[in-house]
């Protein structure tokens, strides 16, 4: 593993463009060294990189993604409540996406009585159009 990497490099290994990383610098989720307009990364930032698109991916919020980042950099003193609060809110978006499960499951079964009554409509309107012509 590199100690270092170019924004492109980190843009390319997990798949975003480089206007994401620089947005996520300006939200001061990423500090990287610069030589005069280069942008240098360390391990460490590409870590809060990987943990900070892993928060996204679970649909979490910027800034409860920084709580989590910051109690990361605090060492093994934070440990503890570093993941007290990651199963805590893990929990919680489990929890919701249980809760949109049910509700897509719901509204499917609501489609499909829908749809059920407007097949039979259209083949009452078209069998009744047809006993017209006849």
């Amino acid at each position: 593993m590199q100690d270092t990497y170019t924004i492109s490099e980190l843009g390319r290994e997990f798949g975003i463009t480089t206007r994401a990383i620089r947005f996520y610098e300006d939200k001061n989720l990423l500090s990287p060294t610069r030589d005069g307009q280069r942008r240098i990364y360390s391990r460490a930032d590409r870590t809060r990189l990987k943990l900070l698109l892993r928060g996204k991916r679970l649909g979490w919020g910027l800034e409860q993604i920084r709580s989590v980042l910051n109690m990361y950099e605090t060492g093994h003193e934070g440990e503890l409540q570093q993941i007290e609060y990651t199963c805590k809110k893990v929990e919680e978006r489990r929890q919701q996406l249980l809760q949109q499960q049910q509700d897509i499951k719901a509204a499917l079964l609501d489609l499909d009585s829908i749809q059920s009554r407007c097949e039979a409509y259209k083949n009452k309107l078209e069998n009744d159009h047809k006993s017209k012509r006849a």
